[in-house]
């Protein structure tokens, strides 16, 4: 699993986790629905690190506690 992928998978299981929709992400996150969705979709192979700190916070987390995961160990260049 590559960083992009890797990172498409956090924001899945975070907004399931807290049964957040990807509109209501966009809305408390402050990023738009389309880029959210081109994150996921694989289309944003690399979105920053300011996104996805404002993803972070819509999720009511630091970007530390979205980069704490198991998934990000093992990430393939």
């Amino acid at each position: 699993m590559n960083i992009s992928e890797a990172t498409a998978k956090r924001i899945k299981d975070l907004c399931n986790d807290r049964n957040i929709t990807i509109n209501k992400l966009a809305t408390l996150s402050g990023v738009t629905q389309s880029t959210i969705d081109s994150i996921l979709k694989g289309k944003s192979r690399n979105p920053s690190l300011v996104t996805i700190q404002k993803i972070s916070h819509g999720l009511g987390i630091t970007i530390v506690e979205f980069f704490d995961d198991p998934i990000f160990e093992n990430i393939e260049d």
